[in-house]
């Protein structure tokens, strides 16, 4: 990884890039000069020029004929666990695990009560849509292991992310970042030494398409529509309304990245100049690719893929600025490989039901026996409209101050103030609540990303 020269430029196009997605295409960063070689690149090529990206998990076919399944199976996934769970926490004496009751981190947690019995667990209560706790405690108690829990407080986890927001050395808008630096503050409050991250399997597992997705996808058009449409009356209360019109701007491959974001009008009005289509056309080096993947599965893969700088940063950028290492032994190589290669593939989605992850549930199964909360999909949720509601005006004294950036930020937050109970107007205030302090503690670079990627 290069480093951040100082004086380096912060890159408009990548702003554009937060503004739109929420993270920056790869193998660009916010900043000009800096590219990352992000997991699909190739870093023996000049990524400035001539970066080659292909899909690291586009071929299926096995290393070998006798493919793994049943009884067998079950304790080899265990095994590499335990041994990419011992590999990457060795050096930390007071590991916490993220714990949202979901499959990756129940899994985990069952392999960290058989290597890493110190290790505790820490629970994010982000919003009333899912109630992951009582789930993530169960579990937690039946293992044996230490439980805590957070309750999302939106002016906490603001004001923790401006504590440390100088120290991060890349911009990331994951919708997830704010609950990831209010819970890593918590655990060096409380004296831990390293965070253990369930993030890492759903490329090599697969990630069938549900039925919502499909119908979103089919309906993102590319369709330019005037700018304040989801503004008006009747519709600028209504999530699924504004969600819908949005949809339809979209192309059906930015449609699969997750959240409510700026429309590429938006985008244009709020960096006053043409920007947003200059960072549509980063997608155009994976076309090629998105076409040859068999089947939509591969393809939201592959997109998956994409937004990984993105997903990971949120973790990362946070954990370098609080000085925490973090560890992801969903990433380790053996695990990763065997699963890829070795596993059947009845075993990571299964043919029945659809559902990915198969081997994953009966390693849960195997333990606990069926858990609801295993079915859906856990996250950290943050409470948008809370966060508007708590800052608005802190957030709109940035604006003013990053004009020079973004100078119709201002304006679009005045005019959309009384829209923030909508979780889709909302979530663009997050957009703005992350990137313009961001950008006002990295207006001219002095090597910030030095010491993390030395």
């Amino acid at each position: 990884m290069e480093r951040v020269a100082p004086g380096a430029r912060i890159d408009r196009v990548s702003l554009a890039d937060i503004l739109r997605n929420s993270f920056v295409f790869p193998p660009h960063s916010i900043y000009e000069d800096l590219k990352l070689a992000s997991f699909g690149f190739d870093a023996s090529t000049d990524l400035g020029t001539a970066p080659r990206f292909r899909f690291p998990f586009r071929d299926d076919t096995p290393h070998t004929d006798r493919l793994a399944s049943g009884p067998e199976a079950l304790a080899t996934y265990h095994r590499l666990l335990c041994e990419a769970i011992a590999r990457d926490c060795r050096d930390m004496a007071q590991p916490w695990l993220l714990q949202s009751g979901g499959k990756d981190s129940t899994s985990l947690a069952i392999a960290l009560a058989d290597v890493r019995p110190d290790t505790a667990c820490l629970t994010y209560l982000g919003g009333h849509e899912e109630n992951e706790l009582d789930s993530a405690t169960q579990i937690a108690a039946r293992l044996g292991l230490r439980h805590e829990h957070l309750v999302c407080d939106p002016s906490r986890a603001y004001d923790r992310y401006l504590a440390i927001v100088a120290r991060m050395p890349l911009l990331t808008a994951d919708f997830a970042l704010l609950s990831y630096v209010d819970l890593a503050t918590e655990i060096a409050d409380l004296g831990g030494d390293g965070i253990i991250d369930g993030l890492g399997s759903d490329l090599y597992f697969g990630m069938p398409l549900s039925p919502r997705a499909r119908v979103c996808n089919w309906l993102a058009r590319d369709v330019p529509l005037p700018p304040r449409v989801a503004e008006l009356p009747l519709i600028e209360q209504s999530f699924h309304a504004c969600f819908g019109l949005a949809t339809l701007q979209m192309n059906e491959h930015e449609r699969q990245f997750p959240g409510s974001r700026f429309t590429d009008a938006e985008v244009d009005a709020l960096m006053g100049d043409d920007v947003a289509r200059q960072s549509k056309q980063r997608l155009a080096l994976f076309l090629d690719e998105l076409a040859a993947m068999p089947n939509a599965e591969k393809r939201h893969c592959l997109l998956m893929c994409l937004s990984e700088p993105g997903a990971y940063g949120k973790g990362q950028y946070p954990t370098h600025a609080l000085s925490l290492p973090i560890a992801y032994p969903f990433c380790d190589e053996a695990l990763r490989d065997w699963v890829h290669r070795r596993l059947h593939p009845a075993q990571r989605i299964d043919p029945v039901t659809g559902n990915n992850k198969a081997l994953v549930r009966e390693h849960i199964a195997a333990r606990f026996g069926p858990l609801p909360y295993v079915a859906r999909k856990g996250c950290f949720r943050f409470d948008l409209s809370g966060l508007a509601r708590a800052r608005f005006d802190q957030v709109h004294a940035y604006a003013r101050d990053a004009q020079a950036w973004l100078p119709g930020a201002a304006r679009w937050l005045e005019r959309n103030r009384k829209r923030m109970g909508n979780k889709y107007h909302a979530s663009k205030f997050y957009l703005l609540a992350v990137a313009l302090p961001w950008l006002l503690t990295h207006e001219t670079a002095t090597d910030p990303a030095a010491s993390m990627w030395s």
